[in-house]
């Protein structure tokens, strides 16, 4: 039997457009003519007065309270001042926010004007998420970065005078011409900008990125040869998580650390497999069941994910693809997910939660695990070793096909708002 959902939703609307390309993104993003953006923001809103009647038909509870908002991307913050009030505006009109809603905005170093930052104050704006990625300037300037770390200093003053002191500064570890002394530098940069909200990422190399495919490919353009070795990125990344540590953030999931009392309560809502409902390009979303009259514990959920083509989306709705989630579906998505946070699964939880059988499968695979030296468990609640969260991945798979060989379930795409940030 799987879990009742909560009674509250989370909204992510995915913002594609940006000044330039960096060489290592794999995102549904791209550099498009501005003359996009209000057509764009149009079809949101489409989507969005058509979501409740749309869920309705596919016998879904989508929640009608929300207390989380996330506007990725892309740089959402390159719409035009009228257009992010025209957004939320609609989000209003459809939806009732809680007085407390978290309500995150990703921004691009230097490409906050002073009338959008107004704009962020009248919608209700309380934290934003900078893309630093390197505080080094010749590390951004090689990736495609349009700023400097003076830029990204002088924005954290101008968001902090707007009254947005809920800050998050993102990182990778393993960009082109990267090396211990100059992560270091980046680390100490950003503990010294007192943010409470810091995101790491290890570099990804697949064909969905530039970069990706040069390095795969062998090729030398985009700076490829100088991208530090597997090793070195998986050292950087274990030093953040000492370093940052030392200076007040602490780690709370595989990527992301904060102050206390700053956790991203948008990203969490994934990993605790809450309600989220996905607007935009490649956005994904996820609901309950209405719970059945003679079955109301063993709720199926569905999972739905828009076209990644900018000229698909903007030439009006379409089927998305979907995919349900069966109660052992969700089993899995419980361990695996649930995984990613340093407090781990809650054995009571998914005991409670899941039929027994699946959870006796679960916990042999946690005890091969723990053997292995990659989970660890006090009885109550199972977590990743730092071991284990260096190969987490393949911890993860040894969660999937607990139901009897089902496939891996689509993963939401909503990666750093999958947050991500």
């Amino acid at each position: 039997m799987a879990a009742h959902p909560h009674n509250r939703l989370g909204l992510y609307l995915s913002i594609p457009f940006c000044r330039s390309k960096c060489t290592y993104c794999n995102f549904a993003s791209g550099v498009y003519p501005a003359s996009e953006h209000a057509r764009y923001v149009e079809r949101l809103i489409e989507d969005m007065r058509a979501a409740g009647e749309w869920s309705e038909r596919m016998g879904l509870e989508l929640p009608r309270k929300v207390d989380t908002v996330y506007l990725g991307g892309g740089t959402p913050s390159l719409l035009a001042p009228e257009l992010v009030e025209r957004l939320f505006a609609a989000m209003r009109a459809e939806f009732a926010f809680e007085p407390d809603t978290e309500i995150t905005i990703e921004c691009a170093p230097g490409q906050i004007a002073d009338a959008t930052l107004g704009a962020f104050q009248t919608v209700g704006v309380n934290r934003v998420s900078l893309g630093v990625q390197s505080f080094i300037d010749r590390e951004a300037q090689v990736s495609g970065r349009l700023h400097s770390r003076a830029i990204v200093e002088l924005d954290l003053a101008r968001l902090r005078s707007a009254g947005i002191a809920n800050l998050n500064v993102d990182l990778i570890a393993g960009l082109a011409g990267q090396t211990a002394a100059s992560w270091e530098e980046s680390l100490n940069v950003l503990i010294a900008c007192g943010v409470p909200h810091a995101s790491v990422y290890m570099l990804e190399v697949d064909e969905d990125s530039r970069l990706g495919r040069e390095m795969l490919s062998g090729g030398a353009r985009y700076y490829a040869e100088l991208v530090p070795t597997d090793d070195a990125i998986a050292g950087m990344y274990t030093r953040a998580i000492e370093r940052l540590a030392q200076g007040g953030l602490d780690q709370y999931e595989i990527s992301n650390f904060c102050r206390p009392g700053f956790t991203s309560r948008h990203n969490l809502r994934y990993w605790q497999r809450r309600a989220y409902l996905g607007l935009g390009l490649d956005a994904s979303s996820m609901a309950f069941a209405l719970p059945a009259a003679d079955d109301a514990d063993a709720r199926h959920a569905l999972r739905w994910t828009t076209t990644s083509e900018l000229t698909d989306f903007l030439a009006g709705p379409e089927p998305v693809e979907t995919a349900w989630l069966s109660p052992a579906r969700q089993h899995e998505e419980a361990w695996f997910l649930g995984l990613r946070l340093n407090r781990g699964v809650d054995i009571a939880a998914v005991e409670r939660g899941f039929e027994p059988e699946l959870v006796a499968r679960a916990l042999q695979v946690v005890h091969t695990l723990a053997e292995d030296g990659l989970l660890e468990s006090d009885g109550r609640a199972v977590r990743l070793t730092a071991r284990g969260r260096m190969i987490s991945n393949d911890v993860f798979q040894e969660f999937l096909g607990l139901d009897a060989g089902q496939a891996q379930p689509d993963l939401q795409r909503n990666r750093r708002s999958l947050a991500s940030r």
